[in-house]
């Protein structure tokens, strides 16, 4: 089987950062799907891997944790599929990842691919989508509906792929009003296009900004990146009893900035259910199938921005300099071999 692995920890203007390999056919265990793999996202999370984590004796490492892709096989006690599904999902770290021409992945992860979306499209969502839902609904507890005091959310780097996600889910499926932060006008254009209500620089003081757009604070905050250099600002911007989700590996952060406020700071990480196992796993595939009712509804749309083309390591090592730029708007994908 062909798949483009890493051997060791190298820069990406390395060309020996990802490699091309040939690994044996992965063999499905019995919760597993067999995925033939159509299309793959690029996360920054591939690129700290790739720079950070050296595989384990030596041996081969695939990364990439979105997936495109029509199920070919399954395992003898997967009930929710058949070969012939297309499907999409974010996988698990603990097991190789999808930069390859098939893929297993355990079914509780696993939702129906949105029929109206191509597989390139669809491979631009799965990882963002879980991991803006869980942040702005169950560790910042935004409540889906239109309640009578929904309040307001801030989510920063509203142009990268979380962060454009996160727009969409709390424009669509909540009453709150949503502040996006960007530095430049592409993304700035971004924010607004994808439906935040006002939108912030975040290269220059919030809480000025913040007033000029007549909120005194924001009751909820979804903080994505360099959350290091923002959090001073961030916890002034912040209600009494407010809640900040963190998903960076941030640098040192002052948590009594927040204690005046008795404000609260949690963490997300979409990867948390499956690397430990969690018996509710499968709630990451139903909220993929259920998110892609939203797609086919025309609701929420997908965060392609563009294919860098198929899948092999020069174009890989090429998707990962873009996104280790930090100047990317949306997402970047591969199609499949």
């Amino acid at each position: 089987m062909k798949a483009v692995a890493y051997l060791q920890c190298l820069p990406v203007d390395d060309p020996a950062c990802l490699v091309d390999v040939t690994l044996p056919e992965p063999e499905p265990g019995p919760r597993d799907l067999l995925v033939r793999v159509r299309a793959v996202s690029v996360n920054p999370v591939d690129t700290k891997l790739r720079r950070n984590v050296a595989p384990a004796d030596g041996q081969p490492r695939v990364l990439g944790f979105d997936v495109a892709g029509v199920v070919e096989a399954v395992g003898a006690q997967v009930t929710g599929f058949a070969p012939g599904d297309e499907v999409w999902y974010a996988g698990s770290r603990t097991r190789q990842g999808g930069n390859a021409e098939r893929h297993c992945v355990d079914e509780r992860l696993v939702g129906r691919k949105p029929r109206s979306l191509d597989f390139a499209q669809a491979a631009a969502m799965p990882l963002t989508t879980i991991t803006a839902w869980e942040s702005l609904f169950d560790r910042l507890q935004l409540r889906i509906g239109r309640p009578a005091d929904p309040g307001s959310v801030l989510i920063t780097a509203g142009a990268g792929g979380v962060g454009s996600m996160a727009i969409q889910l709390a424009k669509r499926l909540t009453g709150a009003r949503v502040i996006a932060t960007a530095s430049r006008p592409e993304s700035r254009a971004q924010a607004e296009r994808l439906g935040a209500d006002v939108v912030l620089d975040h290269s220059q003081p919030l809480s000025p900004q913040l007033k000029a757009a007549g909120l005194r604070w924001v009751e909820a905050i979804f903080s994505i990146s360099h959350t290091d250099q923002h959090f001073a600002e961030l916890a002034k911007v912040i209600a009494p009893f407010g809640r900040l989700c963190v998903i960076d590996e941030t640098g040192p952060i002052d948590v009594r900035l927040l204690k005046a406020r008795s404000a609260s700071l949690h963490w997300e990480g979409m990867f948390t259910r499956s690397g430990f196992e969690l018996p509710d796993m499968a709630q990451q595939g139903r909220l993929l199938s259920e998110v892609a009712d939203l797609v086919d509804g025309g609701l929420i749309r997908s965060t392609h921005a563009r294919t860098q083309g198929r899948l092999d390591a020069a174009t890989l090592r090429a998707a990962h300099a873009l996104v280790e730029s930090n100047r990317m708007v949306g997402k970047v994908v591969l199609d499949g071999y």
